[in-house]
């Protein structure tokens, strides 16, 4: 399968929030964490609204006017966007959000997401926040030479994340928007 990887359009913004809805949906529901996707719809749900795509459709026009500073790539397939890939460049390069829905999966398609990012991040040390029960991503970001640096959070109380960073042994910080 062929996927188009390029900055996304203002007018992506909605398509965007949905990609980020359905891939929580597929990632994230954890009998054992007490997410089902009640509680996803609930903590995640305002990205699809109109709310939501104005910031999306705001961060996108922001990284086309700041392309050193903000980093943004959607993947599209054929029909549809599938996937995306975020980062910003402030005190260190963050990376995130990253998703890539099921389908997309499997094609090298995430690889070629990284490679644009971490030619885009240049030798910066690079963090980033995974949820700890997905051993999928944490496997890809390793391949990468990702390592955890022992942070953890619970996000909204129940989504167990922990840090992983790349180039740095300093490993502190804030969490940045999701």
């Amino acid at each position: 399968m062929t996927h188009l990887i390029e900055p996304p359009h203002t007018g992506d913004a909605a398509a965007i929030s949905q990609i980020q809805m359905k891939a929580w949906l597929q990632t994230y529901p954890n009998r054992e964490a007490g997410i089902d996707e009640a509680w996803i719809r609930d903590h995640r749900g305002s990205t699809t609204t109109a709310e939501g795509i104005a910031q999306w459709r705001e961060f996108i026009q922001e990284a086309s006017n700041q392309p050193d500073r903000l980093f943004c790539r959607a993947v599209r397939s054929t029909v549809e966007i599938v996937g995306l890939m975020c980062g910003r460049r402030d005190e260190w390069v963050t990376l995130g959000p990253m998703y890539l829905l099921n389908e997309a999966q499997g094609h090298g398609t995430g690889s070629q997401l990284m490679s644009e990012f971490l030619d885009w991040a240049g030798d910066a040390p690079i963090r980033l926040w995974v949820t700890a029960y997905n051993e999928r991503a944490i496997r890809f970001y390793e391949r990468y030479g990702f390592t955890p640096t022992g942070e953890q959070e619970l996000w909204n109380g129940r989504l167990p994340n922990m840090r992983m960073a790349r180039g740095t042994a300093e490993h502190t910080g804030t969490r940045p928007p999701n």
